[in-house]
């Protein structure tokens, strides 16, 4: 008896792993019959999405934190604020070989404002991010500076953000 279900175990394993084989490598070709040009990362909580192109496919995302530190501060940098950043990795991008991914800094319009007034400031660079779009809650912005150090795919990201795909509604 154990060794029926043993063997039955193992037989469905494996059908798996070849199903899961066969989908690994009929996707890209459904892809293409499907005519997929685009595909669109949608972030609900702040109200975006980015279309991407169909070479993004496996993409990853990832979230991190920015800082905004006070101007002119006679104690030196005092902490300010802080927000969110929605890294968008070219599937490529390993921690070993960095693609340059599509980062979006996400402000409330407070802090936009706030920053715009020069209330605070971020990173070293005397460029403030510049704004993408926005929707009544948040402000989308990319770093000033983000491609500087030219990681390999800037230039593609580059020709991502020129097409501007970025879309803003409503967040939950």
């Amino acid at each position: 008896m154990i060794k029926h279900s043993i063997i039955r175990r193992v037989i469905i394993f494996g059908l798996l792993a070849i199903l899961m084989v066969l989908g690994y490598f009929a996707w890209p070709k459904f892809c293409e019959k499907q005519n997929i040009t685009q595909l669109e990362y949608k972030n609900a909580e702040y109200g975006f999405s980015v279309s991407l192109p169909a070479t993004w496919m496996g993409y990853t995302v990832t979230n991190d934190e920015w800082s905004g530190d006070v101007i002119g501060d006679q104690l030196g940098e005092t902490h300010y604020t802080t927000g969110t950043v929605v890294s968008i990795h070219n599937p490529k991008w390993t921690k070993e070989v960095m693609y340059q991914d599509i980062p979006i800094m996400i402000f409330t319009l407070n802090q936009w404002g706030e920053l715009q007034q020069e209330k605070f400031h971020i990173g070293a660079a005397p460029i403030p991010p510049s704004e993408l779009d926005r929707n009544a809650k948040y402000v989308f912005a990319l770093p000033a500076r983000y491609n500087f150090a030219f990681p390999l795919g800037f230039e593609e990201v580059d020709q991502i953000i020129q097409g501007k795909p970025l879309k803003t509604f409503e967040p939950k």
